[in-house]
């Protein structure tokens, strides 16, 4: 009885700490800011391709590491925008580095909220240009109300859901997969 009591105690801590953590929902459910990138995303049923193509690529680790990070992460939908079979021969273990390089494209070191991006924007007078964490660059600009991400092969993604703290960084959700050049 005393063990159920315990672990009733304990239940109704962690459900109250979480409870006054400012959260943003994300495909349905709540992401944690005292939580790591990969805890809450498995979380969300919006990126389910985004956390198999990790597994598949096995960054879990990396993302679940100190960090900061700020991952833009591609919705299902983003992921059904590529061509047909795509997705399923990118997590074949033959395309593993391919798969790497992509994902590690949607990410740049550090905690880069959407004010910051903003800041960077207006600094480079419209445009702001970031090195990811697969060596390539990503672009920022608004497009009125909108942040917009450019990739090197000249694809635009656009952010909507920006913000969404993590423990270890932040995630900006975007509606499109970016793509790095062949040169990088």
């Amino acid at each position: 009885m005393k063990k159920i009591v315990m672990f009733l105690v304990s239940a109704l801590f962690v459900s109250a700490s979480f409870a006054q953590e400012k959260t943003v929902e994300v495909g349905g459910a709540p992401m944690y800011p005292s939580k790591n990138i990969v805890e809450n995303a498995v979380n969300s049923k919006d990126h389910t391709t985004l956390v198999a193509a990790v597994k598949a690529a096995g960054l879990v680790e990396t993302l679940q590491s100190a960090g900061p990070f700020t991952v833009f992460a591609p919705t299902n939908a983003a992921f059904d925008k590529l061509p047909a079979g795509t997705v399923e021969s990118l997590v074949k273990p033959e395309n593993k580095k391919t798969l790497t390089t992509i994902l590690t494209y949607h990410v740049v070191a550090g905690k880069m909220d959407s004010k910051a991006i903003a800041a960077a924007i207006k600094a480079g007078g419209g445009t702001a240009t970031f090195k990811t964490v697969q060596g390539g660059t990503l672009k920022a600009m608004m497009k009125g109300k909108k942040l917009v991400l450019s990739d090197e092969k000249g694809g635009m993604s656009t952010v909507t859901i920006k913000d969404v703290y993590q423990s270890n960084g932040v995630i900006h959700v975007i509606d499109t997969v970016v793509m790095p050049g062949t040169g990088s």
